[in-house]
């Protein structure tokens, strides 16, 4: 259920029953807000379904008693966007009082009918072909809409508000220049008039970053960098007098979640990079291969907790991370939990980042040419 499925083509198809039926004072948008915080039904308005990232829906008119008479019900091309071996198409569709929206791997953006599939509007990006800064593929993996708006991250590392009616341009910010090797392909997270956008480009030596995005303008009201710079919590776990930190990679490039009632933004954070070479940077490296904690409103660090020190395999924490509640022992516990790389599902209290269930340390081999971590 975490897992990204690769499609290459430019239609988008349907399947449905053929049967019948079917700081600011309050919430920002609250309509919007209000089906984030609660189960997932006939709209999907967020990319994990809502805040917590668990992509359940509650709707029961599909079940294993009927899935087999499932049929195509239509398919709409999408008039050649994203069309090429280059471009991936691996958004998850939002749907909202009958609409579908969806992107493309050009970052082409179209609202559809969802019954018929029908056209709305068209959005082209008008993206430069000659990005330099794109490691895997052009792909984008989906929107976020609140407060009238339709918003995404773009391959050139801008982040773009749309106007949910007309698919016109309402802004457009550059969280960085992709000249630098920056992009973003991670579909951002909309709640209470803030958009959280994760940027890649680990494989070219950035130093990544969640970055938020006021929903109205577009202006930044605040980053927090995933690489800690001197004095910042955890610069300690690199080489000190060093720059290696400023191109250490650590890139964020699925979407986070949030709890309002903690007032905390969740988010999984890839690898080091450019490369898997850890002889020049020494430490554990924080906060590459972790899940992290910040403050939604002002991007303070709150916890985090890595799963691979000094990361030298490409271990990152590459699935988005999912909120979930429990009972151990009798007693209610808030959850989260990263499926990573290292074949492991991470278990933890999403208050404190403390293991839910036990995470054993243990001692591993040593490389001493390649810094390896203790445990």
């Amino acid at each position: 259920m975490w897992r990204y499925v690769r499609r290459t083509g430019v239609s988008f198809i349907a399947l449905g029953l053929l049967i019948s039926g079917t700081q600011r004072v309050g919430a920002a948008d609250p309509e919007i807000d209000r089906l984030l915080q609660s189960p997932v039904g006939k709209d999907w308005v967020a990319n994990g379904g809502n805040l917590t990232n668990q992509r359940y829906s509650t709707l029961k008119q599909i079940d294993t008693t009927n899935v087999k008479q499932l049929k195509g019900a239509w398919v709409t091309h999408l008039k050649g966007s994203g069309l090429g071996g280059k471009y991936s198409f691996e958004a998850t569709p939002l749907v909202k009082d009958g609409v579908m929206y969806i992107v493309t791997g050009n970052d082409d953006v179209f609202a559809l009918n969802a019954k018929t599939g029908e056209i709305l509007w068209e959005h082209w990006s008008g993206i430069d072909q000659k990005l330099t800064s794109v490691c895997c593929g052009w792909d984008n993996r989906g929107l976020a809409i609140g407060e009238g708006t339709v918003f995404l991250g773009q391959l050139d590392a801008n982040v773009v508000a749309l106007d949910i009616k007309t698919g016109k341009e309402v802004w457009k910010t550059a969280i960085e220049d992709w000249h630098n090797g920056y992009g973003i392909t991670s579909a951002p997270l909309y709640y209470d008039g803030i958009v959280y956008s994760g940027i890649t480009g680990g494989e070219f030596g950035i130093r990544g970053r969640l970055t938020a995005l006021d929903d109205k303008t577009g202006k930044i009201l605040w980053r927090w960098h995933t690489l800690p710079g001197p004095g910042e919590v955890a610069s300690d776990t690199w080489p000190p007098g060093t720059d290696q930190y400023s191109r250490g990679g650590a890139a964020i490039w699925n979407t986070p979640a949030l709890d309002p009632q903690l007032g905390l933004v969740y988010f999984a954070v890839g690898n080091c990079g450019p490369d898997y070479d850890g002889s020049v940077r020494e430490g554990d490296n924080l906060f590459c291969a972790s899940v992290v904690a910040l403050n939604v409103k002002t991007g303070e660090h709150v916890w985090h907790f890595q799963e691979v020190h000094h990361d030298i395999w490409d271990y990152d924490a590459a699935s988005p991370v999912v909120l979930f509640d429990t009972t151990i022992n009798g007693q209610p516990r808030k959850g989260i939990a990263q499926a990573g790389r290292t074949g492991w599902v991470y278990i933890l209290d999403r208050t404190n980042g403390k293991p839910l269930i036990g995470i054993e340390e243990r001692p591993v081999p040593q490389e001493p040419r390649q810094k390896t971590a203790k445990t």
